[in-house]
């Protein structure tokens, strides 16, 4: 390496105690780690796989049962605080993911895995850093020729994975700042992301006693106010709202030109938000006046009709999106009463509503509901239109509430990916 090289190599942010410490030195990963290759044998450990941005995991949970067969010998003996490289790419991480072993003390990796533990002198969570901002994809991406094998991993050598490079600080005291920084904010990060599934939890239970339970005609709990106003009363979606599903464009008339009007497409409705990016959102150049009945309103509730998670990608229309035109395989819901729109999506976001698009989905082609179905649905409403509304209150507050939270946990890990940017020099090829 240069002598120049060697001088870039010094990160944007430092802590006041090294600002003025010499440049980081650059080795390759194989000459501060050692290839950890002792299999398993007779021994009986818990056999463990990847998931992408969650970590190790046991066989038996993600596939169900242990798929070591007879490769279990062959297997590789792991303690925590090691790593293992798994080379199958996943969305999170083209180019495979690297993780530390926290969740076990010791278990089975699969000998597919390159697994390696860091030598005396080098913080391992400082390099844990790195492995987590996808530092290592970036340059093992040169290396591979082809696309996956058969078996879905990437044809990457140890010896070209062993190569990449891992600015370190010369100074062991600065790798051990800069990994118990990032470690207190995985921290608060897990922290915010338990809050968030107890929420979530805590909306769930909310849902089962607010609403009567199947077969039954009133809720576990009610309202002080409405004890005594008498059974649920049972109707189809169709007696309650109005649904209409969206017009078929042609593809001609379809462009990624924001001067036209936005389109609202499957592809835009996720699990109780409308999503918005260049690469996914559409525009209509033509003439919308013939089409002035497929326009959205404030408060109207779209589901997509099609796709993997058809029945649970649904959203109610705010302001921004007010005006899109309705594309065909969504449907819309409208009704003059904001409540009951409101009441209506807390039950289409409901259990009873995935179950009910799961019976009726029994092809093995596309998953599909038709507007007919959804009006079929039949949903308990209170005698008392007070009720609907406090319910509906109620609950998207909560909603709010787990919005909210997911919002802070996207900030944090922004924040994060920013610090690790600065805190990590870059080197040539990034």
């Amino acid at each position: 390496m240069s002598k120049n090289m060697k001088q870039e190599l010094v990160p944007e942010l430092r802590f006041p105690a090294f600002e003025n410490a010499e440049g980081w030195s650059s080795p390759q990963l194989g000459e501060i780690s050692d290839r950890i290759t002792k299999k398993v044998g007779d021994r009986k450990l818990t056999t463990v796989s990847i998931t992408a941005g969650k970590g190790f995991v046991s066989q038996a949970e993600k596939f169900s049962r242990d798929i070591s067969g007879k490769q279990y010998k062959n297997y590789i003996v792991l303690k925590a605080g090691e790593f293992s490289y798994n080379k199958g790419n996943s969305k999170t991480f083209q180019q495979g993911a690297v993780y530390r072993l926290k969740e076990f003390e010791e278990v089975a990796a699969p000998n597919a895995f390159i697994s390696f533990r860091f030598k005396t002198g080098y913080v391992p969570d400082f390099y844990k850093g790195y492995f987590d901002n996808n530092y290592h994809g970036r340059q093992i991406l040169k290396f591979i020729t082809s696309g996956a094998r058969s078996d879905g991993l990437l044809n990457i050598r140890p010896d070209d994975f062993f190569s990449i490079i891992l600015p370190t600080p010369v100074d062991r005291e600065e790798q051990q700042k800069i990994a118990d920084c990032l470690s207190s904010l995985d921290e608060l990060i897990t922290a915010h992301i338990q809050k968030h599934q107890a929420l979530q939890s805590y909306k769930k239970g909310l849902v089962q006693n607010l609403f009567p339970s199947e077969g039954e005609s009133v809720p576990t709990l009610r309202f002080p106010e409405f004890w005594d106003t008498g059974e649920w009363v049972l109707y189809s979606l169709g007696e309650k709202v109005k649904l209409l599903s969206g017009f078929p464009f042609k593809s001609q008339d379809i462009s990624g030109d924001p001067s036209g009007i936005p389109l609202m497409r499957g592809i835009n409705i996720t699990e109780g938000f409308i999503r918005h990016s260049p690469k996914i959102d559409r525009f209509f150049l033509g003439d919308a006046v013939p089409l002035e009945k497929y326009r959205l309103n404030v408060n109207d509730l779209i589901i997509g009709m099609d796709g993997s998670k058809v029945g649970k990608n649904s959203a109610i229309v705010t302001e921004k999106d007010a005006g899109s035109l309705l594309i065909q395989r969504v449907a819309r819901l409208r009704s003059k009463r904001e409540s009951t729109i409101q009441f209506i999506f807390q039950h289409i976001h409901s259990r009873k509503f995935h179950s009910y698009v799961d019976r009726i989905n029994t092809s093995s082609g596309i998953p599909h509901i038709s507007a007919k179905q959804i009006n079929e649905f039949e949903i308990c409403f209170p005698p008392v239109g007070g009720e609907q509304q406090k319910i509906a209150e109620c609950l998207s507050s909560v909603d709010d509430l787990i919005a909210a939270q997911a919002q802070k946990i996207e900030e944090l890990k922004a924040h994060k990916k920013g610090l690790m940017q600065q805190l990590f020099p870059k080197i040539d090829g990034e």
